[in-house]
């Protein structure tokens, strides 16, 4: 399941500037918290497995229609990959820094 490198730019562009409207305006890059925007990710991406998990739920119970759970399903996923993309490439980023000589 590879993700989108783009993708996961755009969606790091949006949470950083949540974020910042969250933090009362337009916030400097010194003042953005990197763990918090991830911490609010993970949040989302489980959000949006609830979501999927209810949409699934209520189409078994046979009060929903499975177009709806096609969608939370695919919000949920397209999340996760996000979150993947994030994580893989802050793992990336410090073994890069761990190679570096001193």
């Amino acid at each position: 399941m590879a993700a989108d490198p783009i993708a996961a730019a755009r969606a790091y562009v949006q949470a950083a500037r949540a974020a910042s409207e969250a933090a009362g305006g337009v916030a400097g890059a010194d003042q953005i918290d990197f763990g918090a925007l991830v911490q609010n990710a993970v949040k989302e991406a489980q959000t949006n497995l609830q979501a999927a998990e209810t949409q699934a739920v209520n189409v078994a119970a046979g009060r929903g229609d499975i177009v709806d759970v096609v969608t939370a399903i695919a919000a949920a996923e397209t999340q996760m990959e996000t979150v993947m993309a994030v994580r893989d490439q802050v793992i990336q980023a410090y073994q890069e820094i761990l190679r570096m000589p001193i």
